[in-house]
């Protein structure tokens, strides 16, 4: 693993562009987003098929070519300098072979942020751009729209990134003690599983600090896809885990015997209940960034801002 390249940070008067890549948005909660995006004196725009919803099936944000080419428009838009992602659901997967990546490399490095399902694109960003990329809430979810301490965090991750470059785990300590660097990756374990083997997925975690989270997923199923990645050698050499929420997942006292069982003898540090993804008052944690992992502490820290 190596640190990605960060893109600019936003100043006040910044175009930034909401787009709908996997699930449809509800048109309540994407203009409450959009609001709270403009109090941020930001200047927000919405893809054409934002609000759009597939004919026969209905968890996609209209046909996959649209929700592509919406990206691809935003993302080579000049005059836009962040993508931020409306919401997760699914669909990422169809649409992401879609993209010209040529084209996207070509308009320059620019903010983009979302999670969960939004982890695949992710991976394309770190292997075909090779760009920092933040996982953080989306601009169109419920968590976000209530929450104001997930709103602040990201504004500053956004505007003022080295007011933000130690994290700290919201309600949880060490699963295994110690302390690690690396470049952060990762997001939602279900996709990351899902994702291996794919043309634009990371080919493994070794020399990273993984970041792991997912909702709805019982704990026979995080052990499944845990063992998954283990079997097929994409934990090796990880040097630290930071484990985020695990809502709908059952008990947690189940999930974490799991956690510890699959990822205890790994052999590096692992901190749990950090505090991101599908949780309120989400974390915005940078990934393609060099950090430090101290699991005893619970902290996070980056060697520098995750925008320039």
């Amino acid at each position: 693993m190596r640190q990605l390249l960060r893109p600019p940070r936003l100043a006040p008067g910044a175009r930034v562009a909401v787009v709908a890549t996997s699930g449809p948005v509800p048109e309540e909660r994407l203009q409450a987003g959009l609001d709270v995006l403009r109090g941020w004196d930001l200047d927000p725009v919405v893809g054409s098929h934002v609000l759009d919803r597939h004919g026969a099936l209905g968890y996609l944000a209209g046909s996959d070519a649209d929700r592509a080419a919406d990206l691809q428009r935003a993302w080579c838009d000049p005059s836009v300098d962040a993508v931020l992602c409306a919401r997760g659901g699914y669909g990422m997967q169809r649409m992401v072979d879609l993209l010209d990546w040529e084209a996207m490399r070509a308009a320059g490095p620019k903010v983009l942020a979302g999670f969960s399902d939004i982890t695949v694109l992710q991976q394309a960003f770190a292997t075909r751009l090779g760009l920092v990329t933040l996982y953080g809430p989306a601009a169109a979810g419920a968590d976000f729209i209530k929450s104001a301490r997930a709103q602040e965090q990201l504004r500053a991750t956004l505007f003022a990134p080295e007011s933000v470059r130690t994290l700290t785990a919201s309600g949880g300590g060490a699963l295994v003690p110690g302390r690690a660097r690396g470049v952060t990756l990762g997001g939602c374990l279900s996709l990351l599983a899902s994702d291996l083997g794919t043309p634009h997925a990371l080919p493994g975690a070794r020399g990273g600090l993984l970041l792991l989270e997912d909702i709805g997923e019982p704990a026979y199923r995080v052990d499944r896809m845990l063992t998954q990645l283990l079997r097929t050698g994409w934990l090796d050499g990880v040097a630290g885990v930071a484990l985020g929420s695990w809502a709908g997942c059952g008990p947690y006292e189940g999930v974490r015997a799991v956690l510890a069982d699959r990822l205890g003898g790994l052999g590096v540090p692992v901190v749990e209940e950090f505090g991101f993804g599908h949780c309120d008052d989400a974390s915005t944690i940078p990934l393609g960034m060099t950090a430090e992992l101290d699991a005893d502490a619970g902290t996070l820290t980056f060697d520098e801002p995750a925008l320039r």
